[in-house]
Parts: structure tokens; sequence; C-alpha cells
């Protein structure tokens, strides 16, 4: 067995997943203040090379940001840290911390991580924060033909899509056809980019099981997300949930009758057809067509798909595959292990499940630093609550809504709201040395926008004005 980290006295901490919350743990723990001989040895295990912030990813679409702003590589947000950062991906967990073990009510020992390079990690304290993966299996078709919006591959992939479709159908009468299963905030943030970006030349369609958008919304939110939508002339299908997709070929070679008559298509590009059946009785189903397919519905924690090396003891799951922890974030039944974001299953004063949101993460990394700093010193750990600052979503590129917790009844909209979105979200951005760059770039790039709209307009009033004089 080969051990990857050795370092003798030290304490090792192990975090698996470099999202919000694996990588801002890591940050929040190369923070506090350790004594000498206290200080641990971190190792952050991510299969990517890059942390992603995920509630920007829209603006990629719309292309408000550069990629790098927005994905840094985990080698440049670290370079000045003593965290050690690999790629990998994990295979198998051991460990060896579990309560009651010959009596004993705590455990001095940690475990090892296989990972699927081969190599082996030898830790004393690890972190779940691995995140979810799009659930699309759910539904026929979805996996081969639909594409998901959660990671930067995805980002990519409909960006390629769309930028292809857009030359394909440059200069003519088509109609690009998009499809989004779910009116969650992502659906409702991808429908309103994507409609933006086609504007006249393409439809977009925002299909949910439920009979509103963002159901658990603050209303002015719901209500800006609504007026935006109808004013980009997004169809919503509420009520209805997708049945199956197909291609459109394999469907129009079984000789069966649809509600579509007739399928045109982008050269090169293949068309689905979606079958929607309704929630409720006595409405009739529909079948739509797109030449783009996005799903935002979903997600699986990858947690029940690791190896576990002793059967008796492992991480004690629920049904949707989360750790269950208790108040301090500590996996039940194993006191070296601490599990946040997606990975847990931590429930709120009311007994739901917090949701599994980029600013819960933020604030159970903050806990999960601090809890880690107490455990490795032997000081009590702090039970974890969690306060709603309110709720943030992207209409497109200079419109957002805001709905603050601490001031009842407000909703910031339209370039206001996204100017306070933005600026909340740099904020939030990993490191101080990142988070210079990305202001320095977006208000170069707020100036180089403000001139060109000078610009226009001083053009506009010199046009007519010489046709006035005309």
């Amino acid at each position: 067995v080969y051990s990857l980290i050795h370092v003798l006295q030290k304490p090792r901490v192990c975090i698996l997943g470099g999202g919000f919350g694996g990588l801002y743990t890591a940050l929040r723990l190369e923070s506090l203040q350790w004594p000498e001989d206290k200080k641990p040895h971190i190792a952050l295990v991510d299969q990517s090379e890059r942390f992603v912030f995920k509630p920007l990813l829209y603006e990629l679409l719309s292309g408000e940001v550069d990629e790098w702003e927005i994905a840094p590589r985990f080698s440049d947000l670290l370079a000045n840290t003593g965290v050690q950062f690999l790629k990998d991906k994990v295979k198998v967990l051991k460990p060896s911390d579990h309560l009651g073990v010959n009596g004993s009510n705590a455990s001095t020992r940690g475990g090892t991580v296989h990972l699927e390079s081969g190599l082996h990690i030898e830790y004393d304290w690890l972190v779940l924060a691995l995140g979810a993966e799009a659930k699309l299996e759910v539904v026929p078709g979805a996996v081969e033909f639909a594409i998901p919006f959660s990671t930067l591959e995805d980002a990519r992939k409909v960006n390629n899509r769309l930028t292809i479709l857009e030359r394909k159908t440059f200069g003519k009468d088509y109609q690009i056809s998009v499809a989004i299963v779910g009116c969650g905030y992502s659906g409702v943030e991808l429908a309103a980019t994507v409609a933006e970006r086609l504007q006249n030349k393409g439809v977009v369609r925002a299909i949910n099981v439920e009979t509103t958008i963002c159901p658990t919304a603050p209303p002015g939110n719901r209500e800006a997300a609504l007026k935006v939508l109808s004013s980009r002339k997004v169809e919503l299908l509420l009520g209805y949930f997708v049945n199956c997709i197909r291609r459109a070929s394999e469907l129009e070679s079984t000789n069966t009758p649809t509600e579509v008559e007739s399928v045109e298509t982008v050269p090169g590009f293949e068309k689905y057809i979606l079958e929607l059946q309704p929630a409720e009785r006595g409405v009739q189903r529909k079948i739509i067509e797109a030449d783009l397919v996005l799903w935002t519905v979903g997600s699986k924690p990858p947690l029940p798909h690791l190896e576990y090396s002793d059967v008796p003891f492992v991480i004690p799951l629920n049904a949707r595959g989360q750790a269950e922890t208790d108040e301090t974030l500590r996996v039940k039944g194993h006191p070296r292990i601490f599990a946040l974001g997606d990975s847990s299953a931590l429930r709120d004063s009311t007994g739901r499940i917090l949701p599994a949101t980029a600013q819960v993460a933020f604030q159970q990394a903050d806990f999960t630093g601090w809890n880690l700093w107490a455990a490795i010193n032997g000081r009590p750990l702090l039970p974890f609550r969690f306060q709603n600052l309110g709720e943030m979503i992207t209409l497109g590129r200079s419109d957002a809504a805001i709905t603050p917790s601490f001031i009842e009844g407000l909703t910031l909209e339209g370039p206001v709201g996204h100017t306070a979105r933005k600026i909340a979200y740099l904020m939030r951005l990993p490191t101080d040395e990142h988070r210079l760059k990305v202001g320095i770039s977006w208000l170069t790039k707020s100036a180089v926008e403000s001139v060109s709209l000078l610009q226009s307009t001083l053009s506009k009033v010199l046009s007519d004005s010489s046709a006035r004089s005309d």
C-alpha cells in the first residue's frame, strides 16, 4: 500500500470534492490560527482541474463572463496555500473510526481513501463534499438525448450546440427550438438566458410538473421571472412531466400518428420529440419537438456508488444517497468524518433537509472548517444553524431579481438586481487575488460597453440631426 501522505505528528485532513463545500472548507482551514504542531496537512481531491462557480454558469451562455473568471484552476487558487491538490477520483472508502468498536465511544483512528489512479491517502479527518450528479435515467431517452446543466463541461456543450445551430440557420427562415425540462431556479435561469440569446431566431419551451415556476422561491423573484419569461415569449408547459424523449427520425419510421405533423431539421442535426404526460387527469398529453433538450431536474449524490471495505460499517445514507449527519456536520457513527453540501442530509429546525444551494454550502464550509479546528485542538464543536440571507435569480445579461431576507417585501429587479447579484457573487469568489482579477475584468468590460453605448447613441443623434437638416 502506497501512502501518499505521511507527515509525522501533524494531523492529516482529506477533503473529497472541490466544489463550494470542499474548496471553501480547505481555504477556511488555511485561514485559521494553528499551534505549530497542530496545523494539518490538507489534501483536496477533485476529478476536475478547475473549480466552478456554478451560479455564474449561465453568464457563459450569454457571453457576459469569460471561463477563467468563473472556472479558475485549483492549482492557481491554491498556489499560495499549504493545500495539496490531487486531480483524481474516489474509488474506495476505508474508515476506521466507527463508534462502538471494541466497546469504545471514541476513536483516534481515521482511515484510508483509495483513488482510481491507484494512490491511497491515509487520513485522520475526512470531509465528504462530493456534490451531486444530474439524474437523467428516470426518463427513457434522457441519458442519450438531453444535456444537463450543472458542470463546466455541460455549459461548454450547450454553448457549442447553440453556436452551431445559430451558424447553420443564419440568414434562413428557421426557428431554433429549445426544450428545457424543469422550472426550478436552474430551469428558469436557463430559459431566460437562452431566450435572450436566440431572440426572434428561436423558440424556448420550459416544462414543469408543478403548475407554477420556482415553487419554493419568494413571490418577488417568481413574479419578476414570469414577467421576463413572458416578455421573451418563453412558452411555459406547466403541469406536465416528460414521459420519454426520442429521435424524430425514429418516430417517423414507426409510422405512428402524432400531433407533430412535419419535422423540419437543421442539416447535420438530429431533432428530438418529447412526449409530455399531464400531471392531472382530464388534460390531454402533448408532443413537442426540439433541436436541443436541456435537463435541470433531479440529482444524485455519488456516495452510494463508492465502494466500502467493511460492509457492516458503511456510511449511513438516507434514501437520497446523502450522509446522515449530526448538528455539527459529523457523519453519524463516524466522529472523524464530516459531510456537507449535497453530500449531507442535515435538517433545519422544521425537520426538512436543507436545500442543495450554494448559500447552504458556503455557510457549511465555514462551520466545517471551524469544527475541524475545534476537534483537532480538543475544543467543543459548534452546531450548524443555517441563516437564510435571501435568494437571487439571473434573468439575462442585464436582468436579475434579488429578495433579501432581512427586508420583508423587498425585491430588487432589472439592472439594479443584476448589478447587486454580480457584486454579491464577486465577494463570494474563493480568494482575494481571484476576486481582484475578476473585479478589474468586469469593470473593464462595463467601461467598454458604456463607451460603445455612448458611441451608438451619439451616432444615432448625429444621423437624426443630419436627416432633419436635409
